[in-house]
């Protein structure tokens, strides 16, 4: 009898959170009214240069994320002043679950429920109430020759994970990847090839239609970068040269 009351707790406990994430997700691209987005900062690489850095951190740095995805959704006939509203929360101390190297669907649906379960955990003891999407950034000095690991969004928990450099030159393409993995959390999808990292035609394009089509002007926002060649592409300096595509829209619910 214990053994069927338990079964039945933990079925309903799973229906209210499938349900919770559902209308959370639901709500997140019904653009009726702002989203609250929280940054953390993290100190990636522990060095005395990156604690400075994110210790002198504003949230006037993140400003441009806000001016462009308004522009944006305007340019998509949504009438919303601030479609965004970015806050800037206390630095984290821990580092969260590594990515894992093994590209299989175990490995990576293991490491998404760590994630968002230490998300909780470690922005929980700062967050009364819960913001609706939570982005760390985990900052590392920029040395010539580093490469960071990828960064990762997540629609189930509307959690976003970041791998940014410090460093003011740095500021511009750092919140072009913030706003890469926050609409990963809307449900947007990867639009370039992740064998070469260059944006995929026609959907990864900012100006598809462009003749001739190279050089391109802008970057869809989930192509990554400008295609200025047929095997070239450079990633934008700011979110000024920055688009979202038609099929991105329609993924976050801008086109219906």
């Amino acid at each position: 009898m214990f053994r069927v009351v338990r079964i039945t707790l933990l079925l309903l406990l799973l229906i209210f959170v499938s349900g919770t994430t559902w209308l959370a997700q639901a709500r997140s691209t019904d653009w009726n009214n702002s989203l609250w987005v929280k940054i953390y900062p993290i100190n990636g690489d522990g060095s005395a240069a990156s604690r400075r850095y994110i210790e002198n951190l504003d949230v006037a740095l993140f400003a441009e994320i806000e001016s462009f995805l308004a522009r944006e959704v305007s340019r998509y006939g949504v009438s919303l002043e601030r479609p965004v509203r970015i806050e800037l929360g206390e630095i984290i101390d821990q580092q969260p679950p590594d990515v894992p190297l093994a590209n299989s669907r175990l490995s990576i649906m293991a490491w998404s429920l760590k994630m968002r379960w230490w998300a909780h955990r470690a922005a929980s003891p700062q967050d009364s109430p819960a913001p609706d999407v939570r982005i760390f950034v985990r900052y590392f000095e920029a040395r010539e020759g580093a490469r960071l690991e990828n960064s990762v969004g997540l629609q189930k928990g509307m959690v976003g994970l970041v791998n940014a450099y410090t460093g003011r030159r740095q500021i511009g393409s750092n919140n072009v990847v913030i706003a890469h993995e926050f609409l990963h959390t809307l449900g947007a999808t990867d639009k370039y090839d992740p064998a070469s990292g260059l944006p995929r035609y026609p959907d990864g394009f900012a100006e598809p239609e462009l003749l001739p089509l190279f050089p391109q002007r802008f970057a869809e926002l989930m192509g990554g970068r400008i295609a200025v060649a047929d095997q070239q592409a450079i990633v934008p300096s700011s979110l000024e040269y920055v688009l979202i595509g038609p099929d991105t829209a329609a993924e976050i619910r801008l086109v219906r």
